[in-house]
């Protein structure tokens, strides 16, 4: 829906632009900063939709990364081949990613939740009658890792920054962060009811589970009511939309921070606790699909208490210094895992790790979308995006550095530039070391559109 028309659901006395529609939503329900406990915002009826939507999200998301690489091992036993799959889900987000802010800031967010969900469920539903028919071959799965992927990037922007339009301000990194503890979860989840369902109906069981998955999505977001969003007609092209977003993460330093903060975790921390659980399960361990789920799930574990930790924070200050000491817990953990031989020793490690990794991209997510005005949101987590691009990239140059020189090694060695660099950064940034939940929040909450930008 182009600008100039309104975007959301209707209702009478409905906000007449976007800037009464902030201020609504941020006096709504309004309370002492003291009240917001844990599971706050699960109170509000539209979030709380959201995050059923998250939670089926996640779950299929996860049953579809374990069963995905499993197959794609079990079939070529490359770790070359295991990481390429993962690496071709960076270039959606590459390509796409800046589009898809745009689209977030200025087109019908329900619609693009809800369009790019039934996409998916087609596109599970494809892949597990392919598989029960034993028509699959390795292209296959490499089209459906790159579909999905591209489903992914207009989707990712829409739901993080639609917690602004369903919350008030003050309780967003309460709801950031409970979105989190969803994602992990089926985190803990998924990965186990993956294992077991390989071992017992075989991948294709998987995929048709991942479909009911997102239709689970698809249900949930239609019953959400979203606020009306305006945008001023004649706004400016789409290329110009872009290098708005550009512009304003160059100028401002507090955002450029933050999304430099954010490449570390995708670089150096995720790959390891992801991409080369398949290498783990199969050749380190010798513990089959099941034992992949127990690894994945681990750091699940971790994630979730994470996610949980950070929902209790309330209006904790000190983010930046906490950042940085939870990157020190996460590599150091991982750091002891790259030299286990046991499934009993490496379990707990990787749910240190995940509680770690956890705190840490919470926290910048959370901060970094504080530290955007409205208008610009969605386009500033599109190129959070680009970070996480990052991501696949760092799992397919995971998977060749395995084939060379083993899986053991690689976690070892990314572990320790992510323990250095987060040394690095403790004694020589305090700009990052001192950086402050108030200091992000202030400028961007009194931040007005320019004219013709198509808030």
């Amino acid at each position: 829906m182009a600008d100039g028309q309104t975007i959301g659901a209707t209702s009478p006395g409905a906000a007449s632009t976007p800037l009464l529609a902030s201020a609504q939503a941020a006096t709504a329900g309004a309370g002492p900063a003291e009240s917001i406990g844990t599971f706050h915002a699960l109170g509000l009826r539209d979030y709380r939709l959201l995050w059923i939507s998250n939670l089926f999200a996640s779950a299929g998301m996860w049953i579809q990364m374990a069963t995905l690489g499993w197959v794609v091992y079990d079939l070529t036993g490359s770790g070359t081949l295991l990481g390429a799959m993962n690496g071709t889900r960076a270039i959606p987000f590459l390509l796409l990613a800046p589009l898809a802010g745009v689209a977030a800031d200025r087109m019908n967010r329900r619609a693009i939740m809800l369009g790019t969900q039934v996409v998916t469920v087609l596109i599970a539903l494809g892949l597990a009658i392919g598989l029960a028919l034993d028509r699959v071959i390795i292209w296959h799965l490499f089209a459906f890792s790159f579909i999905s992927a591209a489903v992914q990037v207009f989707y990712m922007p829409v739901q993080q920054t639609v917690v602004f339009d369903l919350v008030p301000r003050r309780v967003v990194p309460n709801a950031v962060a409970l979105g989190s503890a969803a994602f992990n979860i089926t985190r803990v989840l998924g990965p186990s009811i993956a294992g077991f369902l390989i071992a017992g109906l075989g991948p294709e069981g998987n995929f048709f589970v991942q479909s009911a998955a997102y239709m689970g999505v698809v249900i949930s977001i239609a019953m959400i009511t979203f606020p009306v969003r305006l945008a001023p007609p004649g706004g400016p092209s789409v290329a110009r939309n872009i290098a708005e977003g550009f512009r304003y993460v160059v100028k401002d330093r507090t955002t450029r921070v933050l999304l430099m903060l954010a490449i570390i975790p995708p670089l150096l921390i995720i790959p390891s606790m992801m991409a080369l659980m398949p290498v783990f399960a199969k050749d380190i361990f010798h513990s089959g699909p099941t034992g992949l789920g127990l690894l994945l799930s681990a750091s699940g574990l971790g994630g979730l208490l994470g996610a949980l930790f950070t929902a209790s924070l309330g209006r904790f200050e000190r983010r930046g210094l906490m950042q940085l000491g939870v990157l020190l817990l996460a590599s150091s953990a991982l750091f002891a895992f790259g030299f286990t031989r046991s499934m009993g020793a490496a379990l707990p490690l990787l749910v240190v790790a995940g509680f770690g990794e956890m705190i840490y991209m919470t926290t910048n997510q959370t901060m970094l979308q504080l530290s955007v005005p409205d208008h610009m949101r969605g386009r500033v987590t599109s190129l959070f995006m680009l970070t996480m691009a990052l991501m696949p990239a760092g799992a397919m140059l995971f998977g060749g550095a395995a084939d060379l020189v083993g899986a053991p090694a690689v976690v070892k060695g990314a572990s320790a530039a992510a323990l250095g660099l987060g040394l690095l950064l403790l004694v020589f940034a305090p700009r990052v070391r001192n950086l402050r939940l108030s200091q992000v929040g202030s400028a961007a909450a009194s931040a007005h559109p320019p004219a013709g930008s198509g808030a």
